[in-house]
């Protein structure tokens, strides 16, 4: 009756813990290799175990001072019926020592096991010793420990074992047989879940079962923990939702429902599945987490490495499928986006993902513009034509404006039929080309020029140009060098202001520059989301640094709507903003 208190009163780790080497889970190349020594009587006189925790180094010491000490072996594995065995499984073998070497690291702890190495085993043919965490012991321990394990008594074997390999002395190393324990595959650690779970009467869920192992990271010990937690706690019967609470997690379908969203363009419904998840109260930092990992497994399906995905066979379909409607351009923009999100924002807490996902979908939709456009230049064959409307022309620098609309100077086409008719440029106009100009200037006069028309049918009149170009022209080119150079005008920012979220939000594309009247700077947002945010106080003084620093003086911003009509029917008409709200 005492002892079948005891077994009851175990952890299920250790009640379940492997009685021979074939039970030993996930590490057939180290199992298979001791079973083979020991059918031939190849038996070292040191072995060194290293790996992860919870991966079964313990097990497989214990398993293999059976099978050396067995009176009955079988094809080299222990009977686990004899009094050898049976005294190993319960612990009362007094030639089994097993030695935690993380409490004792001193010399002197080395010196007295020295001492009793020597001395004849009690009842086994063998004395084992099992030194876990031998990484622990101190240099001057180690070292007397070298010679014993060079050149141990006859009737003496080491088992040493460690997680931290790298902090062994050299000298330890080349003493022993070393065998490396990998991390437990999802798979195998379902496998071993299921028959505990059939041995204790647990019912559970796949799925449920599924995140259990998918939790423990490899580790076999940490998932039967945490089964026995879960079982502990909510009884025999346990579902997804129930693993998700004890975890933290949000779940799957969250996630799933935010690449869908990402593959759809969808800015509004994931932005409302940002914030559910928040304000449900979930951790905004795992919910992450797991978008990253869920688009880990996108990024190596799509790039031919699906084996490297360690999912069970229905998950791995599924995914297998998402991965089939997206591109790998979205996919890696947003592992990109969604890996590098810093949390530090208290009062926006979903700040960081809301600007990583409208990254994601605004540079996917300006690559698919540009990428369209470059066809379109392919087809016409000129890059001022596109989809046969003719791009307008940009405003020339103030100091050559006379002469270009004077005498228009086209560009040298591309094997054009009225290249022969073009006048030579004059020595000046060669001097002018060849002379530095601002930088902004240049920034400006890179853009593409307009397609001239043959000689021909070239008006000697200047071309009519629209209100706002008109605007442009007679303010300087403040307004044009502004739209022109929006990059860098973020990225010329002064240090201080870099550091505020404005930054982010100015980067997120939609955003444009319309009108400068009265040292007033209208910007246009294509989403009212980026709007409302960039109006937050802190983040409107932000901006107004920043046009400042561009501009060279004081100035203020005022934000409108893309769709606000009436703004822009006011400004094409020649009104001007007067005033604003103050933020």
């Amino acid at each position: 009756m005492g002892n079948e208190r005891i077994m009851t009163s175990q952890v299920l780790y250790r009640k379940w813990r492997p009685r021979n080497l074939a039970e030993v889970v996930g590490q057939e190349p180290v199992t298979q290799t001791l079973r083979n020594a020991l059918r031939t009587g190849r038996l070292s006189h040191a072995y060194l175990f290293c790996g992860p925790r919870g991966t079964g180094k313990t097990s497989t010491a214990r398993s293999l001072s059976k099978a050396i000490n067995c009176l009955n072996p079988q094809d080299g594995e222990p009977c686990n019926e004899c009094d050898m065995c049976l005294a190993i499984n319960e612990n009362r073998a007094l030639d089994i020592i097993e030695i935690d070497a993380a409490s004792n690291t001193g010399v002197d702890d080395i010196r007295s096991l020295k001492e009793k190495v020597n001395y004849s085993p009690n009842q086994a043919k063998y004395k084992v010793y099992i030194i876990d965490e031998v990484h622990m012991l101190s240099n001057s321990a180690s070292n007397a420990l070298l010679k014993t394990l060079e050149e141990p008594p006859a009737h003496v074997v080491f088992i040493l074992a460690t997680t931290e390999v790298h902090k062994l002395l050299p000298t330890i190393l080349s003493r022993c047989q070393r065998f490396d324990f990998r991390r437990l595959s999802q798979v195998d650690v379902v496998k071993r879940l299921e028959s505990v779970c059939a041995g204790e009467n647990i019912e559970i869920e796949k799925d449920a079962l599924q995140l259990v192992a998918k939790s423990a990271t490899g580790s076999l010990r940490d998932a039967i923990n945490l089964l026995e937690r879960l079982a502990t706690y909510y009884g025999s019967g346990i579902n997804i939702q129930q693993v998700q609470a004890v975890l933290g997690m949000t779940g799957d379908m969250r996630t799933r429902e935010l690449v869908r969203h990402i593959m759809s363009k969808d800015i509004a419904a994931g932005l409302a599945t940002i914030n559910g998840v928040n304000n449900d109260g979930l951790d905004l930092k795992q919910f992450n987490r797991e978008l990253v990992e869920y688009l880990r497994g996108l990024l190596l399906i799509k790039t031919g490495a699906a084996d490297s995905i360690d999912l069970v066979e229905e998950d791995a379909v599924e995914l297998k499928k998402i991965a089939s409607q997206i591109t790998l351009e979205q996919v890696l923009a947003s592992v990109k986006l969604f890996g590098q999100i810093e949390f530090g924002f208290d009062n926006y807490p979903t700040l960081p993902m809301e600007l990583a996902l409208v990254d994601c979908i605004l540079a996917s939709e300006e690559k698919h513009a540009d990428t369209r456009k470059v066809g379109e230049v392919a087809h016409t064959g000129n890059p001022s034509v596109t989809s046969g409307k003719e791009m307008p022309a940009r405003p020339a620098p103030a100091a050559k404006q006379k002469k270009d609309t004077a005498a228009p100077v086209p560009d040298k086409p591309a094997e054009s039929a009225v290249q022969k008719d073009i006048k030579p440029e004059s020595a000046e106009e060669k001097h002018e080309k060849q002379s530095p100009e601002p930088v902004a200037e240049q920034i400006v006069r890179a853009e593409p020029k307009a397609k001239p028309e043959p000689p021909e049918t070239v008006s000697p009149e200047p071309e009519k140009k629209s209100s706002d170009e008109l605007s442009a022209l007679e303010g300087g080119t403040e307004l044009e060098r502004l739209k022109l150079n929006w990059k860098q005008v973020i990225e010329l920012a002064p240090a201080e202001p870099k550091k505020s979220p404005a930054i982010a939000i100015l980067r997120s594309g939609g955003i444009n520059p319309i009108s400068i009247e009265n040292d007033t700077v209208v910007l246009s947002f294509r989403h009212k989301y980026l709007k409302e945010k960039i109006e937050n106080p802190d983040n409107y003084k932000v901006a107004e640094k920043i046009m400042s620093n561009f501009l060279g003086r004081p100035c203020r911003i005022t934000c409108v709507e893309e769709n606000n009509h009436l703004v822009k029917a006011a400004l094409k008409m020649g009104a001007q903003i007067i005033d604003q709200e103050e933020k």
